[in-house]
């Protein structure tokens, strides 16, 4: 039984498809219920992207999320999981244009990470987005699917879906 109260909004349920698109490209693709605005907000301030960012079911924490969304600007995750050492992601912002398209590097590995692209498409409530993921190479893109990131990725978009519902529900949407 969903322990929901009654009347209050649930998210629904939008698919996701992964499409590799040649072997250094990944393409994830999802609609969202909200606003271009509020979803490109959910990517950009750290207060709403630590509250869908890491899935749940990893047993892992965000112990810090430092962003400074702009060209140029610089962003770091660190993550903890269990006894493990704490894990750093960190790289630049290429492009930036409110409410419609963030570019990114993922310099972790050192030269020559991954390029990340995410394009915000508004239409009627709704907004599309789409997630572009430039590899160094065949076996970068390899491992980082065969680490489970896809799924990670999934299921923080579901997580994301939530915070949208939450969001639409405080703003009275």
């Amino acid at each position: 039984m969903d322990a929901r109260r009654e009347g209050e909004p649930m998210p629904m349920k939008n698919r996701t498809t992964v499409e590799r698109k040649a072997e250094r490209e990944l393409v994830l693709t999802r609609t969202f219920n909200g606003p271009a605005r509020i979803v490109f907000e959910a990517w950009t301030k750290p207060e709403l992207f630590k509250r869908w960012w890491v899935p749940k079911s990893t047993g892992m924490s965000l112990l810090s999320c430092e962003m400074d969304v702009r060209v140029g600007g610089k962003y770091r995750l660190v993550f903890s999981h269990g006894a493990s050492e704490p894990m750093a992601f960190y790289g630049r912002y290429l492009e930036v244009t409110p409410h419609a398209r963030l570019v990114w590097t993922n310099e972790e590995d050192g030269d020559g990470g991954a390029v990340t692209t995410v394009t915000f498409e508004g239409k009627g409530g709704q907004t599309l987005v789409v997630v572009h993921e430039l590899h160094s190479s065949k076996e970068a893109l390899d491992g980082a699917r065969a680490s489970g990131a896809e799924a990670g990725t999934l299921e923080a978009f579901e997580q994301l879906d939530e915070l949208l519902v939450a969001l639409g529900a405080s703003l009275g949407q």
